[in-house]
């Protein structure tokens, strides 16, 4: 893989038995040569439509890697995942429904850090609980659930335990590089935030991946100078209503150069 490398698109897999597809979906895609028009990118990292994250894909989706595409699983488990590495997958994408630091979940970043696996943070769609108008479930339900499950990852020490592991967040990270100042103030000052956390907040957000999904180039600006532009990969979500139409220009326009943001998606491929 080389050049311009869209790292968040959304396929449903040849042979896949999929649920009813939302009115924003544009077909069920699985033409890489169209996503590759479409979205203006040399190269291409595949993830599972979330809604099927609950179902074995992942060698559906290991039947689209080729010499332009990188591909993702579905797996919750160390063995799920190694399962998913040895079909030639470059990692797996997780819903951020879970709480990501629970005890429960250390075998998967354990074997994730072991394989080298990319794990995808992406949020369920499922989590918002407020109105149903305006398209908030999507708009600010998405990255709040995104917002949480890394919040939870990183005041439970899992980045600091796992130094190499790498963890890519949807949609920018959400809000979570903007709450940094919140979640420093209670690690530092509150005995109900916990102690695993050893390293400054900063240190552990830093060590996560983030896409460019923000719809602001301002904002992608202030995210890279934050996390650093290296720790970022060009996204697109398509094909979804809420996606990133040239996720190219959007780099371009926050001085970013997706060439370099390639470069970085390469690294975080097996």
């Amino acid at each position: 893989m080389s050049g311009v490398v869209d790292a968040h698109v959304h396929v449903i897999p040849p042979g896949v038995d999929a649920p009813p597809v939302p009115p924003s979906v544009v077909g069920e895609i699985a033409d890489v040569d169209r996503i590759l028009e479409q979205t203006g990118a040399d190269a291409v990292i595949l993830s599972p439509w979330v809604a099927l994250l609950d179902r074995d894909v992942s060698e559906a989706m290991a039947g689209l890697v080729s010499d332009r595409v990188a591909a993702l699983g579905a797996a919750t488990t160390a063995d799920g995942l190694r399962a998913a590495m040895s079909l030639g997958l470059s990692g797996v994408e997780i819903t951020a429904q879970a709480p990501l630091g629970a005890d429960r979940f250390e075998p998967f970043w354990a074997a994730a850090e072991e394989t080298g696996a990319l794990v995808f943070v992406h949020p369920s769609t499922r989590g918002f609980t407020g109105p149903d108008e305006y398209h908030l479930w999507n708009t600010v339900g998405n990255p709040l659930e995104t917002t949480v499950a890394a919040a939870h990852l990183v005041m439970a020490g899992v980045l600091e335990r796992h130094p190499d592991l790498r963890v890519l967040l949807a949609h920018g990270g959400g809000a979570l590089p903007w709450l940094r100042g919140r979640l420093r103030h209670a690690h530092e000052h509150l005995a109900a935030a916990g102690t695993r956390l050893r390293e400054p907040v900063e240190a552990s957000l830093r060590r996560l991946h983030y896409d460019t999904i923000t719809h602001d180039p301002g904002l992608l600006r202030a995210l890279a100078e934050f996390a650093g532009a290296e720790r970022l990969v060009l996204g697109s979500d398509h094909p979804f209503d809420m996606a990133d139409p040239d996720p190219v220009a959007t780099a371009t326009a926050a001085g970013l150069d997706p060439a370099v943001l390639g470069a970085n998606a390469e690294r975080l491929l097996r």
